[in-house]
C-alpha cells in the first residue's frame, strides 16, 4: 500500500467508515476504562496523572521504591580506603597494561606508566608499545646507547606478551 493510501484521505475515509483494521485502532486510541479507571468522575476534579503513573505499574506511587536495608558489610569508613597510588604495586603487569590503555589522559594511567617503568618496562615512543629485557638472555651492546638481544613486547592488540 502506497504512503498516499496509508495516510492520505483514503485512510481518513476508512476511518470515518469505523473499519476494524489495527491502523485504525491506533489512531482512534484506546477506551481508558478498559484499563480500570474511573473516568466517570468530575474533569476539573479529577487529574488523571495523580492516581495513575502507568498501565504497568502495579503498586501505589508512594511504594515505587521498594523498601531494603544495607547489610552492615557495605558500609565503608572513608579511613578505610586505602588511596590507588598505594595499591599500584600490588597489581600485575596485565592489569597495569590495562590502566594504561584504557585510562588516556588520567591519573591512572600515569601511575600505572611509572608503576611499570619501576617493574623495568620501557615505553619505546616510536613503536608505541611497552618492552623490557628478557631475563634469560643478557643483550649485547653494539655501539653507542645501542644493545642486541632478546626483549619482550607487549602487544595492545592481541594482549600478549611477544618476544623479539
Amino acid at each position: 500500500m502506497d504512503p498516499m493510501h496509508r495516510f492520505g484521505l483514503i485512510a481518513l475515509d476508512s476511518l470515518l467508515k469505523q473499519e476494524d483494521n489495527d491502523q485504525n485502532n491506533i489512531a482512534k486510541g484506546i477506551d481508558l476504562n478498559m484499563l480500570g479507571l474511573d473516568l466517570s468522575l468530575d474533569k476539573h476534579s479529577h487529574i488523571l496523572s495523580k492516581t495513575f503513573a502507568s498501565p504497568w505499574l502495579e503498586t501505589s506511587r508512594s511504594e515505587v521504591e521498594p523498601l531494603f536495608t544495607r547489610p552492615e558489610s557495605f558500609n565503608i569508613n572513608a579511613n578505610e580506603i586505602v588511596p590507588v597510588a598505594e595499591r599500584m604495586p600490588s597489581f600485575n603487569d596485565l592489569t597495569l597494561f590495562f590502566l594504561f590503555y584504557t585510562k588516556p589522559r588520567d591519573i591512572l594511567q600515569e601511575l600505572a606508566a611509572r608503576e611499570l617503568n619501576k617493574r623495568n618496562w620501557r615505553y619505546h615512543k616510536e613503536l608505541q608499545v611497552w618492552l623490557t629485557k628478557d631475563t634469560n638472555s643478557e643483550p649485547k651492546s653494539i655501539g653507542s646507547g645501542a644493545e642486541q638481544g632478546t626483549y619482550i613486547f607487549f602487544d595492545p592488540v592481541t594482549w600478549e606478551f611477544v618476544t623479539k
